[in-house]
């Protein structure tokens, strides 16, 4: 299991990979397929718990997801996405549940979205003990004031701001940073910036690694896909497809057969 320090070392080393997982079976599928990160993230208010946006997911269902995907992943790196307002109204309360995820889940280490707005919470949660990733560009938890999902660092202010955001979320101790849905030469010049590893999320190829979110790339939810994400099955379809064979199984009276019974 990588520790946030030796995840640190692999920028330039060794391109990153990071998905999400909110139970204990797709955990143990991450952890068997190598992935080097697995992130609870508040994208479980989506995918999970069927809400519109990430915004009502409080500490306490990330902690749920979490002691879950711990005992599914025993041997992997896992990173705990802290809800919104659970760290932007103040550093004491940014602490407070930074500590009380860690002390009651089993992670490895939070994420926080922002920039300069939050760099003393990211200080204070890392002067504590607690390992801390950033996350810069779209911030999901942001949406009300983006008005959606725009595509981020597009003109020379935003990339100037972005780089500085980058920049002093190294300095206050963050040891790797997601860049979510910044264009690509912008994503490329923040990786260049920092000494920290960048994970991109629809950001291109010239990060230090990637995520996505696994329900997504498995082709599993279906209410949207983003235009960064490359489905590698198609769960959705072929999960329906099972059930309706068993419903009609049933109904035909073809299951259970003698096979499948005492």
């Amino acid at each position: 299991m990588y520790t946030a320090p030796q995840i640190a070392r692999l920028k330039s080393k060794k391109k990153i990979v990071m998905l999400t997982a909110y139970d204990y079976l797709m955990a143990s599928y991450l952890e068997k397929a190598g992935v080097d990160i697995i992130l609870v993230g508040d994208s479980l208010g989506m995918v999970f718990l069927g809400y519109k946006d990430t915004l009502p997911v409080t500490v306490d269902d990330v902690i749920y997801h979490l002691k879950a995907v711990k005992r599914g992943a025993k041997d992997t790196m896992i990173v705990a996405d802290m809800p919104f307002m659970s760290y932007q109204e103040s550093v004491k309360s940014a602490v407070k549940n930074a500590g009380k995820i860690m002390k009651n889940s089993g992670a490895s280490a939070v994420k926080l979205e922002g920039g300069l707005e939050i760099y003393r919470q990211i200080k204070a949660i890392v002067d504590i003990g607690v390992p801390v990733m950033g996350h810069i560009g779209l911030q999901p938890q942001s949406v009300n004031k983006y008005g959606g999902y725009p595509v981020q660092g597009v003109n020379d202010e935003d990339k100037i701001r972005l780089v500085s955001e980058a920049k002093a979320i190294e300095k206050a101790g963050a040891f790797a940073l997601v860049v979510e849905k910044v264009l690509s030469k912008t994503a490329a010049m923040i990786t260049k910036a920092v000494g920290i590893p960048v994970i991109g999320i629809g950001s291109g190829p010239y990060c230090d690694g990637q995520v996505l979110v696994t329900p997504d790339l498995l082709g599993a939810f279906e209410d949207f896909t983003p235009k960064f994400v490359k489905k590698y099955d198609n769960a959705a379809i072929r999960s329906v497809k099972a059930l309706h064979k068993f419903t009609s199984d049933v109904r035909n009276k073809k299951f259970p057969g003698k096979k499948y019974y005492y």
